[in-house]
């Protein structure tokens, strides 16, 4: 089973996927994990991954 995982923070979800059920998983090769960094996909030159708020209004 491969599981995919597009995220911010890639390093928090390696720490806790060695726990647990899926850490059992993928260390016994039932399972791998591939993170993605959100922030490689981006266009700007900031990396940018917010956009503006939705509605038009002020927000919260």
């Amino acid at each position: 089973m491969r599981i995919d995982v597009v995220t911010l923070f890639p390093e928090l979800v390696e720490t806790v996927s060695r726990c647990g059920v899926v850490g059992r998983a993928i260390g016994a090769g039932i399972a791998s994990l591939h993170l993605w960094q959100l922030r490689d996909f981006a266009t700007d030159r900031h990396r940018t991954v917010d956009d503006a708020p939705f509605g038009g209004g002020p927000g919260m």
